[in-house]
């Protein structure tokens, strides 16, 4: 399939993880790929590896993320694809009780503030063009609770989940769809850096997913160009679980 001939993609956290898989993923059918990312090496390697373009882009950062949006029409006609997918979860981030001011705010910024600013700049180019598609990346943990807390990076994500719900509500009939994913746990080099320094915990996360296992990060990448397409034209302002039956489960099986 080429969903996505003459369309262009812009991806923020771009050069690895589900970011990187969804490039490649998006690429695959079509798509032109801009890969925004703060490490450059790896920013360019991806795109390479793509066919894209790389826009080293500090989303936090608010002239540079308009710049970006700007930079890629000025480059290619349009933004018909938003991926605003950068984020962080440091070990710093940790219960209430023992996170810091500074950490919840270096979070918030990543994972929530560069979502607003990318959506404040991409939509204003998806109404001259009439239509865009805006996925912004969530989590599972929006809609549940933990005891083993990253207190900033599950408010963060709660954020995501309603301020995407109602910019999808706000442009609906402008046909600008705003969708957030929200994936379960991720075999990402985030999930990995957590079972090397602290095994224990990551294990009794993977005890309450049904499937048994963790998702790859391809398996993100397929909701992520399904939501992308015109297959999910009618769907907006949603909460697109892809967490293995996580937010479903009270006991999983044996």
């Amino acid at each position: 399939m080429q969903r996505f001939e003459g369309r262009v993609a812009v991806i923020t956290g771009g050069a690895s993880g589900i970011g990187l898989a969804s490039a490649r993923r998006l690429a695959s059918e079509g798509a032109k790929i801009v890969i925004a990312d703060v490490t450059p090496e790896q920013g360019k390697l991806a795109a390479d590896e793509v066919g894209g373009e790389f826009i080293q882009t500090d989303v936090t950062d608010e002239a540079q993320v308009e710049a970006l949006f700007q930079t890629t029409v000025d480059r290619f006609g349009s933004v018909d694809v938003a991926f605003n997918n950068a984020g962080i979860s440091p070990p710093d981030d940790d219960s209430i009780l023992t996170t810091g001011l500074e950490a919840w705010q270096r979070v918030q910024q990543v994972n929530l503030t560069s979502v607003y600013l990318c959506c404040k700049y991409v939509i204003p180019h998806m109404q001259r063009q009439g239509k865009g598609s805006i996925i912004n990346t969530a989590s599972f943990v929006a809609v549940m609770g933990a005891a083993t807390s990253q207190i900033s990076y599950t408010a963060s994500k709660g954020g995501v989940l309603s301020m995407s719900r109602e910019l999808g509500v706000q442009f609906a009939r402008e046909n600008i769809r705003i969708n957030a994913l929200c994936p379960g746990p991720v075999n990402t080099p985030l999930l990995k850096e957590l079972f090397a320094k602290d095994p224990e915990r990551a294990a009794r996360r993977l005890v309450h997913v049904p499937v048994g296992r963790f998702a790859e990060p391809e398996e993100l990448a397929a909701a992520v160009a399904f939501l992308a397409s015109d297959d999910a034209s009618f769907i907006t302002a949603s909460q697109f679980l892809v967490d293995g039956g996580i937010s479903g489960a009270y006991v999983t099986p044996l």
